[in-house]
């Protein structure tokens, strides 16, 4: 059972949120896109039905900025795409956190429920900067996560001051985007403190799971490795997706599931179960 619910954060930003499953004494899982991903992108509503079958909630909204407008699955707001920042999307994963913890949201909040917390990507930084600094979160997964968001060379960002933006193809629709100077200043003014993913890895003090393909043609192996050493080796989890990219083998629109995004939904599962009432 899928619910759809829309929500003005308390910057009046519109979020658009999905819930899979019911709400109330059962463990909750929130999902974080990453660049370029959605709520209804690929394997996410698939993932949703999948954790709720099984005796979950599972949550998924779209950043405010992330450029998907009304119709849920193209980029057509591509100006607050461009004013995007790292720092706002903590703060919506945050105001989510709030919602689904300490308000009737999505239900009554005066149940026994437990809130764990999966980031995709780049959204596996957010989820973990999130999860560092709410203690609402008790538990947090990643699936092919970054360990970094200064990802960006000298020439690079040179170009980008120059031009005003960074350009963002979609390499499934050919879209280019445009990251504005808002991006840029947030990560050389925050990286090394606010939106510092391996600190935030190294603090967490939560259990946490680390799952990446081992052939990730986006975001090499060797973050979550990083990430892993960052870590509390006594906390943490590391398993490889053998011969899988990026997005597990998923493609959007989705054909359908696969052996390697079972094997990540199964690691996924059995680590939230065991960790969250």
């Amino acid at each position: 059972m899928k619910t759809d619910f829309i929500h003005y954060t308390s910057e009046d930003n519109l979020l658009r949120i999905s819930m899979y499953g019911e709400f109330g004494d059962r463990p909750c899982l929130l999902y974080v896109h990453g660049l370029k991903g959605f709520k209804d992108w690929g394997f996410v509503p698939y993932a949703g039905e999948y954790f709720a079958k099984r005796g979950m909630t599972f949550i998924a909204f779209n950043f405010s900025h992330n450029g998907v407008g009304e119709d849920l699955m193209t980029f057509t707001e591509e100006e607050k795409f461009s004013r995007n920042t790292f720092s706002l999307e903590v703060s919506e994963v945050r105001e989510v956190v709030r919602l689904i913890m300490h308000t009737d949201f999505f239900g009554d909040y005066l149940v026994s429920h437990e809130l764990g917390i999966i980031g995709h990507s780049r959204g596996g930084g957010i989820a973990l900067l999130a999860a560092s600094q709410s203690p609402d979160i008790k538990a947090a997964a990643t699936w092919a996560s970054v360990s970094t968001f200064d990802r960006w060379d000298k020439k690079t960002r040179q170009a980008w001051k120059k031009k005003g933006y960074h350009e963002v193809v979609n390499s499934r629709t050919g879209q280019v985007l445009h990251m504005g100077l808002g991006m840029l200043a947030d990560v050389e003014k925050n990286s090394k403190s606010t939106l510092n993913v391996l600190e935030a890895a190294k603090n967490l003090q939560k259990p946490l799971l680390l799952l990446h393909g081992s052939d990730d043609e986006a975001v090499p192996y060797y973050e979550v490795e990083t990430l892993n050493i960052y870590a509390d080796t006594a906390l943490t989890q590391m398993k490889l997706i053998p011969g899988s990219g990026h997005t597990f083998g998923a493609k959007h629109p989705f054909e359908g599931s696969n052996p390697a995004l079972e094997l990540l939904l199964g690691h996924t599962l059995d680590f939230f179960q065991a960790e969250l009432r």
